[in-house]
């Protein structure tokens, strides 16, 4: 009758064959973890991203500094009707393309998103701005704050939140394809265990 080694420690209590291959499964599910981590943490942009934005932004303040001395407190517009009927358009179609695409559940909807939560803020802060005073400029205040600016607030939420929902189905997609590598190999072995069996027998029915 043929002995069976049973292992110690973690896998205590199986077979050394069994425990071997528990602890080659546990190795590969560390290193599919590795390289999941590795992939979700790759930066989204070139190393030159950072620094040129940063001296873009450098350099405006001195432009802005410029305009808070030399532009005039009041100005007339040409295109005053214009310019609002326009961005107003423009707000409509990302506001818009928003609810399209979150009702296709696109993977790109952050950027709709981002893109609407700072069309809302701009026009939040111009409407503040340029409205004269009295009731015009109360009720611009009261939208800014109960509509524009908490509706930028939930732009933002839908972003990350999208952004974190991709992250998270990514990982579960490499954990299932993993398993599912896993389980093909032990079919794998578990067929060609069989096949032996089989061929043996024969060989002793001969």
């Amino acid at each position: 009758m043929r002995k069976i080694v049973l292992s110690k420690g973690r896998h205590r209590g199986l077979p050394i064959s069994v425990a071997r291959h528990y602890r080659a499964l546990e190795a590969r599910m560390a290193m599919a973890a590795e390289q999941i981590q590795r992939a979700t943490e790759v930066r989204p942009t070139p190393r030159w991203v950072a620094p040129t934005f940063a001296v873009l932004a450098l350099l405006t303040l001195p432009w802005i500094g410029y305009l808070a001395v030399t532009l005039p407190r009041h100005a007339l517009s040409v295109h005053y009707r214009a310019a609002w009927v326009g961005f107003d358009l423009g707000l409509v179609a990302m506001l818009a393309l928003t609810a399209v695409q979150a009702y296709r559940g696109h993977r790109q909807v952050g950027l709709a998103a981002s893109a609407t939560a700072t069309m809302l803020v701009v026009d939040a802060w111009f409407d503040v701005t340029t409205t004269p005073g009295g009731p015009d400029l109360l009720l611009s205040i009261v939208l800014a704050a109960l509509v524009e600016v908490p509706l930028a607030a939930v732009c933002v939420w839908i972003a990350r939140h999208g952004d974190r929902m991709v992250e998270r189905r990514l990982r579960q997609l490499a954990v299932h394809a993993e398993l599912a590598t896993d389980q093909a190999e032990a079919a794998r072995r578990t067929a060609t265990s069989a096949r032996r069996r089989l061929a043996q027998v024969r060989g002793r029915s001969r």
